[in-house]
């Protein structure tokens, strides 16, 4: 295998925000009925929309479905091990699940388990939070070749998600893994320039930090860009100022001593469009990469990259695709935009289903941070308390919620996980970290989740 691993990022910025407090309604009255909502989802977006409902109307109950045992979605299985700090968030979501009106049930997969039309029927509001468990791909010959992978099933692996456990916090057998890697060399290929870049300045200065690792950024790509970096945003501003520093500047002194002592590198190659995997020699995996030499047309960050008729071969032994996750249907019956990946909707108002609202990446797309998905979590609870208030939404009938669905799931033969057998897996994990000094030790198969769960 080849020492050099190589990561195809899209350039894409992140856009667009909901003021957190905008329209906030008013708390029921004692007299208002109650409105059983299920959510479907246990991610940061089904998590946010419930805390909303539940704190602006005090007869909401919340009924939350995961299909895996454990809940907190990419909070917990896409964050890197490294940051810790994100998963913070974590505290304010079972603050949530320990309120009497919200409970929680894992290991119930909607679709499967239970129907879209049954939930309906059981519930006066559903609230799609599922978000995007798919991978976008690169179209292109070779893609399935062994050592080609997803940026979302490497970030899977090394946090334990139980579908990638195989290849934490960071799991055991990862980091051994990474411990005895190869790979020596990284490049970064963007299919736009520096001025689109979707990293930001913390991540860039971590990468700078990695030690015995050196970055090389080409001054060529840097050129001209000191002039347009004033008129910029202040965040892309200091991102750029540092890029273009790191670029052009020549290094001394200390920093110059741990350039040259550096083992490993990696890159950032620009203007690049992937395609063609190229196998190796014996046909059995990835040798390396074709990329088309792309130009830019447009400015800043609404430029297009177009492909040009210039071609360039890269060996590496490693291939991840980074360019970005995609929602998918999860019933015949649910409206959904496979061009975009999305379920239409207007403010998280399902379009042409009255009684279904969605929120997080199934609504947007897969961009942003915790903090947008917090925003776009209040925003469609706030369509969903606005619909109640105006009649539109009728919660006149009343509705059965779980108890219907606890006894659809009893005659398949399917064993809900609640928040109490979550704090069990969640206590065995730590449990078992504290042992060799992390902060958890994550169990890593459906199976042995449920043997805890069930304890």
């Amino acid at each position: 295998m080849s020492a050099a691993a190589l990561l195809i990022r899209s350039w894409r910025g992140v856009s667009g925000c909901w003021a957190p407090g905008a329209g906030i309604r008013r708390l029921s009255s004692i007299a208002d009925p109650e409105i059983k909502v299920c959510v479907i989802g246990s991610g940061p977006a089904g998590f946010y929309t419930a805390q909303h409902l539940l704190k602006h109307h005090k007869s909401t109950v919340v009924d939350i479905y995961e299909k895996l045992p454990i809940p907190f979605g990419l909070v917990r299985f896409g964050v890197a091990p490294d940051h810790p700090e994100v998963k913070n968030v974590i505290n304010v979501f079972t603050q949530t699940a320990h309120l009497s009106r919200c409970s929680f049930y894992g290991n119930v997969t909607v679709g499967k388990d239970v129907s879209i039309e049954e939930l309906k029927q059981a519930y006066h509001v559903l609230v799609l939070s599922y978000g995007a468990e798919t991978n976008r791909i690169l179209g292109i010959p070779g893609e399935n070749l062994p050592g080609v992978y997803s940026g979302r099933a490497f970030v899977g692996w090394y946090n334990g998600l139980p579908e990638n456990r195989n290849k934490t916090d960071i799991t055991a057998n990862s980091l051994e893994a990474i411990e005895n890697s190869k790979v020596k060399r990284v490049i970064i290929v963007g299919r736009r320039g520096p001025l689109q870049v979707a990293f930001t300045i913390k991540e860039l200065r971590e990468m700078m930090k990695l030690p015995g690792t050196r970055s090389l950024l080409d001054p060529n790509d840097f050129e001209g860009l000191k002039h347009v970096v004033k008129d910029l945003p202040r965040p892309r501003k200091r991102l750029m100022e540092l890029l273009i520093k790191t670029a052009l500047e020549n290094n001394s002194g200390k920093e110059a001593e741990f350039q040259a002592a550096a083992t490993k590198e990696w890159s950032l190659r620009f203007r690049r469009s992937p395609l063609e995997i190229i196998p190796s020699n014996d046909g059995e995996r990835v040798g390396g990469i074709r990329l088309s030499v792309t130009k830019l047309e447009g400015s800043a960050e609404s430029a297009v990259a177009i492909q040009t008729e210039d071609v360039e071969d890269l060996e590496c032994g490693l291939v991840l695709s980074s360019i970005g996750y995609k929602s998918h249907p999860i019933d015949p019956s649910v409206p959904f935009d496979q061009q975009q990946g999305v379920i239409p909707n207007k403010l998280g108002r399902v379009l042409h289903a009255p009684g279904m609202y969605c929120s997080g990446w199934v609504k947007r797309g897969p961009v942003g941070v915790i903090a947008n998905t917090m925003n776009d979590g209040f925003e469609t609870a706030e369509s969903v308390l606005e619909d109640v208030q105006s009649g539109i939404l009728d919660v006149s009938a009343l509705k059965g919620g779980y108890k219907v669905i606890e006894a659809l799931l009893k005659q398949r033969g399917i064993c809900p996980v609640s928040f109490s057998g979550w704090e069990k897996i969640d206590s065995s994990e730590v449990t078992k970290g504290e042992k060799v000094g992390k902060p958890r030790e994550k169990l890593l198969t459906v199976k042995e989740m449920l043997e805890v769960a069930n304890q």
